[in-house]
């Protein structure tokens, strides 16, 4: 790129602001004498993220801006928490980067509780995710699931300082970025909570044209993660008209094969249907599919009818 300055939109949170503070890093490491600009943007999301809000704030609300700023020649990537995405993108744009996943796991936090067992009935647990809500309710239907937004600290502050939570879920990874791992009581299983698709990774995304900027990036791209994550999103994309149900896909490589599991549910956590299933890596998209099909098809016959 010669003298060209990369510029790297990044929304302005703390949280947001290491992210792509860990990219430039990284494409410092592959390339020492880049020079890099970070192009701060204050989302739709940042701007509504305050307000209590009965349902959660409409997805991709956290990255058209910095989608923009791409489009309008602002900025040459933008740099996103892959859980933000949504399952299209903008005419012209393209998502080639996936850094390697960060601990993908939600963290349970209480300032006087160890575990979401110790949790007294009508305890109240913040979270803004009803994939969160509907899976911790079906555990414990006796606690308050009451809505938690703002910035990972403002979050914290709110169980800490203004005392409204007996415990808060928050992103494991979002914590351990930040250097906040100590207010970490458990690191909740997948098991026992399936994480969001993407949860934990960092994407980049590019105008599809700008060959200059995607060869710069490759470096930068994790296969694993890239192989799990075209298998969740597979999972959410085909699910997408059904975006008003608790939804969650998770994939791990075991070996040479990818393992995927996959939930969709009520809010109130009265009904999950769970499938999980196994293929060869090169298969990550199409089992995906698979098992998203077999999900609608068993969530349809298990609620609806």
């Amino acid at each position: 790129m010669n003298n060209k300055v990369l510029r790297i939109a990044t929304r302005k949170s703390r949280l947001a602001m290491c992210q792509a503070k860990y990219v430039c890093d990284e494409l410092k490491r592959y390339h020492p004498s880049i020079k890099l600009e970070l192009v701060p943007v204050v989302t739709t999301g940042d701007k509504y993220s305050f307000y209590s809000m009965k349902n959660n704030i409409k997805k991709g609300a956290f990255i058209k801006e910095l989608e923009y700023a791409l489009i309008d020649s602002r900025a040459d990537i933008a740099v996103h928490s892959m859980k933000d995405m949504t399952a299209s993108l903008p005419k012209g744009l393209i998502l080639p980067i996936l850094c390697k996943r960060h601990d993908p796991r939600d963290a349970f936090v209480s300032l006087k509780y160890s575990n979401i067992y110790e949790l007294p009935a009508g305890g109240i647990v913040g979270t803004s995710s009803i994939r969160r809500q509907c899976q911790i309710l079906a555990q414990r239907p006796d606690l308050i699931l009451s809505n938690l937004r703002g910035n990972v600290d403002t979050r914290l502050n709110k169980l800490r300082y203004e005392h409204q939570y007996d415990a808060i879920i928050l992103a494991v990874a979002g914590l351990e970025r930040l250097n906040l791992s100590k207010y970490i009581r458990v690191y909740i299983d997948p098991t026992d909570v399936l994480p969001a698709m993407g949860q934990g990774a960092i994407a980049i995304e590019c105008r599809a044209t700008d060959f200059d900027t995607l060869s710069l990036l490759l470096p930068l791209n994790h296969k694993d993660t890239a192989l799990c994550i075209t298998a969740e999103r597979a999972v959410t994309t085909y699910l997408g008209s059904y975006c008003q149900f608790p939804v969650a896909s998770y994939a791990e490589i075991i070996k040479d094969q990818i393992w995927l599991r996959a939930l969709i549910g009520l809010p109130d956590g009265s009904k999950i249907t769970r499938v999980e299933g196994r293929a060869p890596i090169e298969q990550a998209e199409n089992l995906g599919i698979i098992l998203a099909k077999n999900l609608l098809f068993r969530f349809r016959n298990d609620v609806f009818l």
